[in-house]
């Protein structure tokens, strides 16, 4: 039943050693926490899953289907995205055009159609914008619709860039870090909006430095350490194991 699956992951980085024959699972509908000290290869996972780096060694299979390599919008197509550390709004268009911009197969982007203005051209922009405006409304972001992405709090750009990745509707969503630079407030909504993601469903992996939270959200932990899997297993079990405690401890 896994949506994903890594197998024997390995990335050097000029002689570093990032990822280590990593191999890790996720199977579909799970809430899937990705913990550990700095340096521990979380990002590099993500990066080499989501296409955005290619691994030196091993499978990356997304239902079934091997996608090693394979470059972000390839996935995005095959049901796989993912969020940044940093999100990338673009900060000089308003919040509801930064959620349109992301959907898929507008005949607008090409030249023929956007020349022609058919009527296949027109359904599919008023679907664009009905299914914007409900998950700006969604994420409580209505009343900044018409407002610039930059004029945004960063807990804000954090709900704005899952309603965005949202409109690609994915099966498996990836999200770096996103309690990072948010406050406590935001934080819980933020929660809430993942916790209910995977609630309808959709399977979330979840990388993130804030502990408390992601130990409360998650159903499953994985813990890195060196570029290797160190343990997995529900929270409270991992939390009390003594080589958890003894990498963040010894960071």
């Amino acid at each position: 039943m896994s949506l994903l699956a890594v197998e024997n992951l390995g990335k050097e980085f000029g002689g570093l050693r990032a990822l280590d024959d990593l191999s890790v699972s996720v199977d579909r509908g799970e809430l899937v926490g990705v913990m550990g000290p700095n340096g521990a290869g979380k990002s590099t996972f993500f990066n080499c899953v989501s296409g955005v780096v290619t691994p030196d060694e091993g499978r990356v299979l997304l239902d079934d289907a091997d996608v090693t390599g394979d470059s972000p919008e390839a996935l995005a197509r095959a049901g796989m995205v993912r969020t940044f550390q940093h999100t990338r709004e673009l900060e000089t268009m308003t919040v509801r055009d930064n959620v349109r911009l992301a959907a898929p197969g507008q005949p607008g982007e090409r030249t023929l159609p956007a020349l022609l203005r058919t009527g296949s051209m027109r359904d599919r922009e008023r679907e664009v914008r009905e299914r914007a405006d409900e998950l700006v409304e969604a994420f409580e972001l209505d009343h900044l619709a018409d407002e610039y992405s930059g004029s945004l709090s960063g807990g804000q750009r954090k709900l704005l860039e899952l309603a965005r990745v949202l409109m690609l509707d994915p099966d498996l969503l990836l999200l770096d870090e996103p309690f990072a630079g948010v406050n406590p407030t935001l934080t819980r909504e933020i929660a809430e909006r993942i916790r209910a993601l995977n609630d309808d469903g959709m399977t979330v992996v979840v990388i993130e430095h804030e502990l408390e939270t992601l130990t409360e959200l998650v159903d499953r932990l994985v813990v890195l350490q060196q570029g290797s899997l160190l343990v997995e297993g529900d929270p409270e079990t991992v939390l009390s194991d003594e080589r958890v405690i003894e990498a963040y401890l010894g960071e």
